[in-house]
Parts: C-alpha cells; structure tokens; sequence
C-alpha cells in the first residue's frame, strides 16, 4: 500500500507539507450516532434512539390481525415487532475485526449475567472467512457467541441472500396465523422486502454486536437506548450499558487476537479447497456441453434463430400493460433471489422435472437455467401489482378474460397472441442490487418497454443491454396520470424512424370505448453505444455479431 500511494503522490506521513484540497468537508463527530436501516431498504436510516419509536409508527399501517399468538409447544406467544432472526452475517461487516470482536464481548458479557436470547429468536454466524473464526476463538468469545446461539453456520452468504433456513414451524405457523409483522436483525448490506425470509415483513441492518443484542431484548419494540434488554440470573434489569464493552476493551482485544500471520496460513492455499471440493470432476474443452435433464444450468434462448445482420427496429404496437408498480421497485422485487415457493411458476417447474421443494435450493443457486428465473421475475411474494389492487405477490390481471394469473403465466398466454408487453411503475424503478437477471426476465417475458417515472442507474443501462426500451414520464407527469386498469392497448411509436440518445417517443393508449391520447416520453437510451445495443436486439446478439465479423 505504501509503495503504491507514493508512487501515486498520495502517500503523506507527519512531515508531509499539508495537501490543498479544492473542497473541505467538516464533520462534528458529537452528531455522529449509532443508527440501523430498515425496515425495508439499505438508505432507509433510523437512528437507533428513534427505532423503536419509528417501528411502532410502521406498524400503524401493517400490524397483524391479532395482537399475539401463541407458539403451539412453547410457553410464549408471538407478537409484531419480535424479532425472529438475528444473523451475524455477510462480508461487509464480518472483514471488520472491531465489531465482529465487540459482538463477542457483548455475548460474554451477556453470558456473566446469566442472560438468555428469547425462544423465538433464529440466531446465526456466518462471517466472510476462515480468519474471522480464528480471531474469535484466539479471543476466547466464540463459546460465548455459541452459548447464545450465535454457532458458526457457514462462510459468505447465507441470511442476507435468503439463506438463513426457514423458521422453525411452529413460529411460522403463529406468524402465518396472525399475520404477524416480525422483524431480522442482520450485519448484511441488504434488507428489500421479500429478501431474507418470505415469514419476515420487516428487515433491519444492524452492527454485528446489535444484532446480538437484539437477539437478547427480542423485539424492536423495544427502545434498548433506555429500556431494559432483559434480565440476569437474579431477576435484575439489565441495560445496554450493562453489556456494551468500551472502546479500550474492544482496541485490547483485537491487539490481542488478531496477527497477520493468521491471513497468511488461511489465505497460503485458499484455491485448494476441501477434499471434497478437490474430488469433483468436470468437463475439459472449448465449448461447455449441454445438459438436456439440468435444472442449474441450461442453454438460454438469447441467440435463437438470430439473423448475422440485425433486422430494422419496431415501434411497439398493440401492448398490453403486464403491470403497474410503485415507487422504489427493487431487482429484489423483479428478480428475487431467496427461497422457490412450490406453489409458483419456478415450483411447479422443477417439481414437474423430478426436482422435490427440499431440494428447490433458491433462485440465486439457478441462475443459470432461463426457465426457472423468466418464471421467478416478478415472483416476489411482497410485490404489489397496482392491477390487482395492491394483493401481494406477482399477480396480474390477464386482460381477454379479467382472469388473476400468475405474471409469468399470463405474460405466456400474451406472447402465444403475439401481444407485447409493457410495465409501468414509479420513481427509482430498479433500485438496489445491480442484478442482470431483472433485465434478462423481463426480457424473456416478451416486455418491450418499461415506463417509469424515474430509474435506478443501473437497471436502466441494464434494461438497454437486453434490448427493453426503458422510457420516463416529462413534465412532471407520473403513473397515475395515465388513469390504467390493464384494459388499454398501447401503441409506442418513434423509434421505427430512427433512435438517437434521450429522444421523445409517442405514447399512444386506446381505451375499451375507442377514445384515444396521446403523451410524450423521454426514451432513457442515453448513448450512442446504447442505441447500437438496441438496434440489435441487446449487448448479447451486439457482442456476438461482432465476433462473428
């Protein structure tokens, strides 16, 4: 690092003449204060003093129906606001020594007073690697984490990707009785709906000695800046004061437990692996052979029957809307990446090829295979087609028959009519992860355009790369203008006659009556790269035309 900030000129020590900035930010760190995010999305920041009253105003608008309802087999019932898991997980806080070391120090302290997490709680460590489960062990704090259920489960992503296991049945069977708006406690860097559990409305992104003090109060109900978090073996209130280690005891234990020497022997054969991953075998050659009967990998149909030269460009005639979305849609939202609902299009497709729902593993792990992920895009169970009401999950109306199918299912039965399609949503369409598969299941689902009020980065560059025309309102204009129930036949027109960057095109919608109008749309293809894209049909066929020339 040194050699290379100097040979940058960054490098300064305490004889280096001061730096002229072009700008100076001040911070004053006495308004620094420990804050979570949740409960729906990363910048949704709360300071942590305010969470328990902000839950509570959350919960206004999405409590249970009941106040509580018994645990069958437990001495407990489950309420809104407890917290069902609590996960120590991901690399994004896990590679910092400091935290990961005071969630020991808090879980021992914890353990002197005879404190106990709550029954409902789902605890788990999952760090980033094997030097973290050294380092804490060196510490003499792991068999604190594990006495309080915090056991070492696994490396890399568990449940911030939707791996964190179902709950245990009796819990879930409460949750689902009641309706129940219980909450996760994380370390990870993601908390969109939908995203850790399907039984977990509410998500919270916690430090990693957080969530295990929220594993201990058990419901974010509970202001653990002034309340009690529980009690010790004598029956005695035990406040966070009482079990947060000070900076200088969090500083004297990394002194202590954490060498170099502990990267160097974990990290001297990292691609060896184990003997079990040593013994898997696989196929040597140019081109990967295809595997007619996999359910993880298969040959998408991106390329099939694509012409050398690519065709003219269409205007888009005659569309359906597939959907109508609110504001901050997530890629979580569009392409979830957590658990396979057997009862949904991905489900029945692997059970119908011998797949049984133990065996289901998540979308993330089937990346590779079309057919599950175009019929998981738009699956999410907290997804809230306008079409339909508001009903959670990914439903829509199938226009010729006022039917509620599945979005999959009914964007099937168009593409077999030859009907395109086109979502319309609100501000910050696409927001969060930059995940391809969202652009790539549109795709496939035969949608042609996305209307948004605005777009998230990203997913609007991505939407261009699988040759999905991502258009904006202007003047103010938003989704609700447009007065849609699903009935209308759009028309999108402009394109045909030549594309260049952030040009309007003409929105053409026909009503049932025959009465038409007409609005102007800003088409989001923003470069002269991306509208070569979208001539041919996407990056994919761009790339592979320029090979084969």
């Amino acid at each position: 690092v040194r050699q290379y900030a100097k040979a940058q000129g960054m490098w300064r020590d305490a004889g280096s003449p001061d730096p002229i900035f072009t700008d100076t930010l001040e911070l004053d760190m006495g308004t620094v204060e420990p804050s979570l995010a949740g409960p729906k999305r990363p910048q949704d920041r709360v300071v942590l003093s305010n969470a328990a009253p902000e839950f509570k105003k959350h919960l206004e608008t999405v409590k249970g129906k009941v106040p509580e309802v018994p645990v069958k087999g437990g001495d407990y019932a489950m309420k809104d606001g407890h917290v069902a898991i609590a996960a120590i997980t991901s690399c994004t806080n896990t590679s910092n020594p400091s935290v990961m070391l005071a969630a020991g120090l808090v879980a021992k302290k914890a353990n002197a007073l005879g404190m106990k997490v709550k029954p409902w709680v789902k605890t788990s460590l999952a760090p980033g690697s094997q030097v973290v489960t050294d380092y804490l062990a060196k510490a003499d704090v792991q068999k604190d984490l594990d006495a309080l259920g915090f056991n070492l489960v696994g490396y890399g992503c568990t449940t911030c990707i939707g791996n964190s296991g179902p709950l245990p049945d009796a819990i879930a069977a409460a949750v689902t009785e009641g309706d129940l708006n219980v909450v996760s406690v994380l370390s990870g860097n993601r908390n969109f709906e939908g995203r850790v559990n399907p039984h977990v409305k509410s998500n919270y992104l916690a430090s990693p000695p957080l969530c295990v003090v929220y594993a201990l109060a058990g419901s974010m109900l509970i202001d653990i800046t002034k309340e009690a978090i529980g009690k010790d073996k004598n029956g005695k209130d035990v406040f966070l004061k009482d079990i947060w280690p000070t900076n200088k005891e969090v500083a004297d234990t990394v002194a202590k437990a954490l060498t170099p020497e502990m990267f160097k022997a974990r990290y001297a054969d990292v691609f060896k692996g184990t003997k079990e991953w040593q013994a898997i075998t696989g196929a040597e050659g140019q081109t990967y052979t295809w595997e007619a009967n996999s359910t993880y990998v298969a040959n998408p149909p991106y390329f099939v029957n694509m012409p050398k030269k690519p065709g003219a460009v269409t205007d888009v005639k005659g569309a359906k809307v597939i959907a109508i979305f609110g504001d901050s849609i997530t890629t979580d939202h569009i392409s979830p990446a957590g658990s396979i609902k057997k009862d949904g299009p991905a489900g029945k497709y692997l059970i119908a090829h011998g797949v049984t729902p133990a065996d289901f593993n998540s979308y993330g792990a089937r990346r590779g295979h079309h057919e599950v992920m175009m019929r998981g895009t738009f699956a999410n169970i907290r997804i809230k087609n306008e079409l339909c009401g508001g009903v959670e999950g990914g439903i829509t109306k199938y226009a010729p028959t006022a039917e509620t199918l599945s979005i999959y299912d009914a964007a099937m039965k168009y593409k077999a009519d030859g009907t395109p399609l086109v979502v319309v949503a609100g501000k910050e369409y696409g927001t969060g992860s930059s995940r391809d598969w969202a652009a790539k299941g549109t795709n496939l689902l035969g949608v042609r355009a996305v209307i948004a009020e605005s777009f998230e980065r990203i997913h609007r560059s991505n939407l261009v790369g699988m040759g999905v025309l991502p258009l904006v309102f202007k003047n103010g204009q938003t989704r609700a203008d447009l007065k849609l129930d699903g009935t209308e036949t759009l028309d999108i027109t402009g394109v045909a006659a030549g594309i260049s960057p952030r040009m309007d095109v003409t929105l053409t919608i026909t009503r049932v009556t025959g009465a038409k109008e007409t609005h102007t749309l800003l088409c989001r293809i923003d470069t002269l790269d991306e509208v070569e894209y979208f001539k041919n049909g996407g990056i994919l066929p761009y790339v592979l035309r320029g090979i084969g020339s």
